[in-house]
């Protein structure tokens, strides 16, 4: 499996408060990039296959919601994040 325990506590405490800190918006967005390059990756290998493009999908509008709550209410952990993730608007 692409995405273990270690992998998922060492995203949440690179990017949240701690490794027990899940809920944390950064956390939850660091998260969503990861699986969204894992899935992007796949979708290249597999263009075929329905599943994997649908769960792409909803991860980008996800990581996007997350993204413009972060936005509204703190701008600075906004372009924090997106610096640190390489995201691009």
């Amino acid at each position: 499996m692409y995405l273990t325990a270690e992998k998922k506590s060492e995203i949440f405490s690179q990017y949240g408060k701690s490794a027990a800190d899940t809920g944390s918006a950064e956390g939850q967005i660091a998260l969503f990039t990861y699986r969204i390059k894992h899935l992007t990756e796949q979708t290249k290998e597999h263009h075929k296959d329905v599943a994997a493009k649908r769960a792409l999908v909803r991860l980008v509008g996800k990581r996007r919601k997350l993204l413009d709550y972060l936005k509204r209410t703190d701008i600075e952990r906004y372009r924090t994040i997106i610096k640190e993730l390489g995201i691009r608007k």
